[in-house]
């Protein structure tokens, strides 16, 4: 049902500017309410913002993988675009490349007709069981994202949907996504390459609920998409209808404190000043925002409780500018070519730095010649590892020594001598720029008891006028349902507001 407008204008603030903070402050906009953006970089984007060089190249700093597309489309859509409008979306073939050795290399097709030849050639009768696989986690992907996502996660009464309570076991919500995926295939490539996702986004297979199969079928059958020009075209998109709706950004102007009366938050208190608001929505790192903007009565969860989360990774990301075409890559590789079992527990159980690490190489300058000279590669290398770790520039020298001597080796080009742009960013950086909760890079792991209302929630139990967005709130980690996220805050907030 269509909300309706109160006749005043009414005054509302959204701390942080990433997808969320952007989606949030759209939606609120549309509704007439007049809305101000406070971020503290100097950019607007929050990880998702671009990385320009003086020599030529362009970084996204942060996300890479265009997945599920329709989720980008509903957004502009419910503005009266079409993605289309703002960036030209270029399909992947193949979607992406896993290296498992020197001479042991899967280029995963575009195709699903190719893909199950691939399969089939690696382990007999697989064909056949990824198209049941797949059946199944499309019937997870569509109750998921038409029944499940867009709920604001704050009564289980939200979830008495017939198709949902019929469907629940299909769901497979109780379901260790390792032992669902090692039902169908024993190869180990293939294992490997379905609980990819989960690794790289979420936790350890065996503590993630099979639910999460669902990215298996947004990866493999709706495709792996890249918007030309980088995600900074779409962070620039979104930015340009939040502004058609009136939102106002204010940049290199971090939020200090929140006053509140009573149950109401009434003045919000920026570098720059002071102003009254009827609303809030904090789309900023949810623990920062209730350890240094609220006083301890006014907090959701305890210390306790977030030392108690189970994150998602953290990483170490270098962005290399290379003078010189680099050989054997695709768009998106890989490399699996270590244990891992060992990499996964080294993140998730014993919270170290890697001994022998995977790790992932995005080159959009193969897709797309304009963020990198003519003749240059653009680079962007990811290693995921544990949050809370020390990052000294001698670790991070001594890790990008062992990427690079495997790279090397791998594609036979001598990346380090043509090197002419070289940036690392790891866990004290996220801490710095985003006040990541103890260097987060993706928000929460997907672990049962952190799945939909289990999550934290995006309302302030003691402050009416309060809600949070992003990564750490629901749906969850990935770009997508950071969007879906602001969407859901926006909606509650002027839900409460028109009481």
């Amino acid at each position: 049902m269509p909300i309706e407008l109160r006749k005043e204008r009414l005054q509302i603030a959204v701390i942080g500017s990433g997808f969320a903070g952007i989606s949030s402050a759209a939606y609120l906009a549309k509704q007439g309410y007049e809305v101000h953006v406070y971020e503290k970089n100097s950019e607007i984007g929050g990880r998702a913002r671009q990385l320009i060089t003086d020599n030529g190249y362009v970084f996204d700093m942060g996300p890479s993988w265009y997945w599920m597309p329709e989720v980008f489309e509903r957004f502009f859509n419910d503005f009266g675009y079409k993605a289309e409008d703002f960036y030209e979306l270029q399909l992947l073939d193949p979607g992406f490349s896993v290296v498992f050795g020197a001479n042991d290399l899967l280029n995963i097709p575009a195709n699903f007709e190719e893909l199950c030849q691939l399969f089939e050639s690696i382990e007999k009768g697989s064909a056949e069981n990824l198209q049941k696989f797949l059946t199944e986690a499309e019937y997870k992907y569509k109750i998921g994202m038409e029944k499940l996502v867009y709920k604001p996660g704050l009564s289980l009464f939200e979830f008495a949907d017939k198709d949902v309570i019929a469907g629940l076991f299909k769901l497979q919500v109780f379901t260790s996504f390792s032992s669902h995926v090692k039902k169908y295939f024993k190869d180990p490539r293939i294992i490997a390459l379905m609980e990819f996702p989960v690794l790289f986004l979420g936790a350890m297979p065996e503590d993630t609920p099979a639910l999460y199969s669902l990215m298996n079928y947004a990866g493999l059958k709706l495709g792996t998409w890249y918007p030309k020009g980088g995600f900074g075209k779409v962070i620039q998109a979104m930015i340009a209808v939040a502004k058609k709706q009136g939102v106002e950004f204010h940049t290199s102007e971090a939020v200090n404190s929140l006053e509140i009366q009573g149950k109401h938050i009434v003045k919000l208190t920026s570098e720059k000043g002071t102003k009254n608001y009827d609303g809030v929505i904090a789309a900023a790192d949810y623990h920062h925002v209730e350890e240094k903007l609220l006083g301890y009565g006014y907090r959701n969860y305890s210390e306790q409780y977030w030392d108690n989360r189970v994150l998602a990774p953290s990483c170490l990301i270098f962005y290399l500018g290379v003078k010189t075409k680099v050989d054997r890559l695709n768009h998106h590789t890989l490399f699996f070519d270590e244990d891992l079992k060992q990499h996964s527990r080294e993140i998730y159980k014993e919270a170290k730095w890697p001994s022998k690490p995977l790790f992932y190489v995005c080159c959009p300058s193969i897709t797309d010649p304009t963020v990198a000279p003519n003749g240059h590669e653009n680079l962007f290398i990811l290693m995921p590892l544990a949050p809370n770790l020390k990052d000294p520039e001698a670790v991070r020298e001594q890790y990008f020594a062992l990427i690079m001597d495997r790279l090397e080796a791998y594609t036979g080009t001598p990346i380090r001598k043509n090197l002419d742009y070289e940036k690392s960013y790891c866990v004290s950086d996220f801490i710095a720029d985003y006040n990541s909760y103890k260097g987060n890079a993706y928000g929460l792991a997907n672990t049962l008891m952190q799945t939909a209302n289990l999550k934290p929630s995006l309302r302030n139990k003691k402050i009416h006028n309060f809600f949070y967005a992003g990564q750490l709130t629901v749906p969850g980690p990935g770009v997508p349902p950071s969007i879906i996220s602001g969407n859901l805050a926006a909606h509650q907030l002027i839900k409460y507001l028109n009481q």
